[in-house]
Formats: structure tokens, C-alpha cells, sequence
């Protein structure tokens, strides 16, 4: 089933495996996924594919930078003839959100989020609703030298369980591109390969995953170097090592085990853990690449030995 899953998906988002893989393990694992690239590249359709794989309602909100948190939760609206109000659901209650843009909002409407993401609710006017489940976040950034971005602040981004990267195409890949056409309609024929109980199903099997303690031993070294290294004014949380202990879950059952090994934390720890770590500040006003954190965090994990 889940072979078939990322077959799907790979079908619409052609030649960049990692990518899907990526948002798959978040997708069982219950994260949420930030998709950091130029405009262009397949972040749309990644979404639109996911979705439709699936079975599940997918509502799209272009972020800009007059949207306001109601716009995406909802409102209460007063209704006359009962002499009360009623709370008239946003775009945020469906099961795949795709938050397109997110860095071109305000921060006051980034963090409307917050509490979605991390606990599935939604609380308006002290009321409390609960989303459906599952419940799935793809956000899609544009880097930060763009024009219009509001860089997000590490409360939000310590939401998303990974940030991918989907690059250009190869070469084969973009050349059927410009002779068939654009990829709009690769994402909208993907079948439905499972539903939404079936999801909730397989999401509860990475909870069974066995994590012994030596890999909690390894996962908490890997921790503890983003801490402790010079190059970095600031670490990884306690949230991260779990979002990445869980992710490595997922990447289990994805791969057809009902176990982790040492590779599930080695192959995710700089998608899990790099956008949450900050680069020590080099010069007044430097903001460092994503590359750069990447770097570090792959050259941190390199050093950290790896249990047999």
C-alpha cells in the first residue's frame, strides 16, 4: 500500500524521490512539512499529489500580507433570525492545508497556526473545535532575499516536523516538461491509493515502531553536539529530538519494518533539525543560508559515532 502511495505521488513530482519520501515520513509520523524553494519548482503539485493520494479534502490559502488570522481559522458571524453567533469554519478545517507562502503573511497570521498544528484545534472566541483527522500542513516559503518575505520566527518554524528542498528537475525531466506541457494535470489524475481511515491506520502503526535505547542514545549525542559546538548560538530542543525520533518512526514503516535503525536517524537529522537550529552570527547584519545550516548540522551528525 504504501509502495503504491509513493508511486502516485512520485508520478506527479517526477525525478525527485527524496522529496516525496520526505513528506511521506512526515505525513505518517503526524508532522507538518515547510517546503522552502524558488516559485516554479513542484511545491503545488507536491501538495495537490499528496491530497489526492490519499483521499482527503485539500484547501489551498495563498498567504499575503494583508490576510488576517480570521481569514484562515474563521469567524464567528451574528445571525439575526436565532439572536446568536455561529462560528463559520475557515480553509484551515481540512485535512491537507496547503499554506502557500506562508513568509508573505504577517507574523500575526503565521502564528494562527500555532495551535493548529501542534495540538489539531482551533480556538475562536473561546471556543475550542477540533479538526479533522488527519490533519496535514504543507507550507511552501520563498527564500528570504525575496521581496514581501517575513522571515518566521522559531516558535513557528519548530512546527514543521522537516523542511524540504525540491530543486530543479534534471534535465530528462524538464525536457518532457516543455514537450508535453506543465505538471498541473499530473496532480490532478493521481488515484486515490488509500482513504483517510486507512491513513489513520498506518499513522497509528508508527507508533508501534520499536526505539531501543541505544538509538535514544545516539539520538540524544546528536543533540547534544548542536548544543555544545561553537558554530551554532543555538541547538536543538527537546521537541526537535522528539520530532526526529518520530520521523524516524515513519521512515521505518515507510521502508517496510516495525523497527529503527541507526540510518533512520542519520539519513533525517538534517531535515528535522536544520531549520531549527540557529548559525552562530558571523558579521552585523549577516543572515546565514539555509545551505550553510545544513552544512553544519551534516558535518555535526558525521562526527557523532554511530551505534553498531
Amino acid at each position: 500500500m504504501l509502495q503504491k502511495l509513493r508511486g502516485a505521488v512520485e508520478a506527479a513530482l517526477e525525478g525527485k524521490p527524496d522529496a516525496v519520501e520526505l513528506a511521506l515520513i512526515a505525513l505518517l509520523a503526524r508532522g507538518h512539512v515547510l517546503v522552502e524553494d524558488v516559485p516554479g519548482v513542484g511545491k503545488t503539485t507536491l501538495a495537490r499529489a499528496l491530497a489526492k493520494a490519499v483521499g482527503g479534502e485539500l484547501r489551498r490559502v495563498q498567504f499575503t500580507s494583508d490576510l488576517l488570522p480570521s481569514d484562515v481559522l474563521g469567524v464567528s458571524v451574528y445571525d439575526q433570525r436565532a439572536g446568536e453567533f455561529f462560528f463559520r469554519q475557515g480553509p484551515i478545517f481540512a485535512n491537507v492545508l496547503l499554506a502557500d507562502e506562508i513568509n508573505r503573511a504577517s507574523p500575526r497570521t503565521q502564528s494562527a497556526l500555532l495551535e493548529a498544528m501542534n495540538e489539531g484545534q482551533v480556538s475562536v472566541d473561546g471556543t475550542t473545535t477540533l479538526l479533522p483527522d488527519p490533519f496535514f500542513v504543507i507550507a511552501t516559503q520563498n527564500p528570504q532575499d525575496f521581496a514581501g518575505t517575513y522571515p518566521l520566527p522559531e516558535s513557528q518554524l519548530d512546527r514543521f516536523m522537516v523542511r524540504i528542498k525540491i530543486g530543479y528537475p534534471p534535465p530528462q525531466v524538464e525536457m518532457r516538461l516543455l514537450l508535453h506541457g506543465g505538471d498541473a494535470d499530473r496532480a490532478r489524475n493521481v488515484p486515490r491509493v488509500i482513504d483517510s481511515a486507512q491513513l489513520v491506520a498506518l499513522q497509528r502503526e508508527v507508533d508501534r515502531v520499536e526505539f531501543d535505547a541505544s538509538l535514544a542514545t545516539y539520538l540524544q549525542a546528536v543533540l547534544a553536539a548542536t548544543r555544545s559546538t561553537p558554530t551554532l548560538s543555538l541547538g536543538a530542543s527537546p521537541r526537535a529530538g522528539m520530532n526526529l525520533a518520530r520521523a524516524a518512526r515513519g521512515r521505518a514503516v515507510l521502508h517496510g519494518r516495525s523497527y529503527c535503525i541507526a540510518d533512520d536517524i542519520h539519513d533525517l537529522a538534517v531535515a528535522v533539525l536544520a531549520h531549527r537550529v540557529r548559525l552562530a552570527a558571523q558579521a552585523e547584519g549577516y543572515v546565514p543560508s539555509r545551505d550553510e545550516c545544513e552544512t553544519t548540522v551534516r558535518d555535526l551528525v558525521a562526527r557523532v559515532p554511530v551505534p553498531l
